[in-house]
């Protein structure tokens, strides 16, 4: 039989870039549904409403998680535990 292998290190990512990007164009999506299409049932409205809600939630999410992996990170002692720096 052969050993696992380690799992490789997580990837660092721009998560907050990320949901930034998708809530812009939530947002402009919206804008264009309200300028441009006008549409008599507003399910497109509520819908881009509601990718800009949840946008902003992942924003402070993704933020509040980072901010307590940083805080948690020197207290761990871990190797490689040390805030990402871009």
């Amino acid at each position: 039989m052969s050993e696992r292998r380690p799992d490789p290190p997580p990837l660092r990512t721009r998560d907050t870039l990320t949901i930034l990007t998708g809530t812009v164009l939530w947002a402009v999506a919206l804008v264009v549904v309200l300028v441009v299409v006008r549409p008599a049932d507003t399910r497109l409205v509520w819908t881009c409403v509601a990718g800009v809600g949840l946008g902003l939630f992942g924003l402070l999410f993704v933020r509040r998680r980072d901010a307590r992996v940083r805080d948690a990170a020197p207290a761990s002692g871990l190797p490689g535990s040390e805030p990402h720096r871009p």
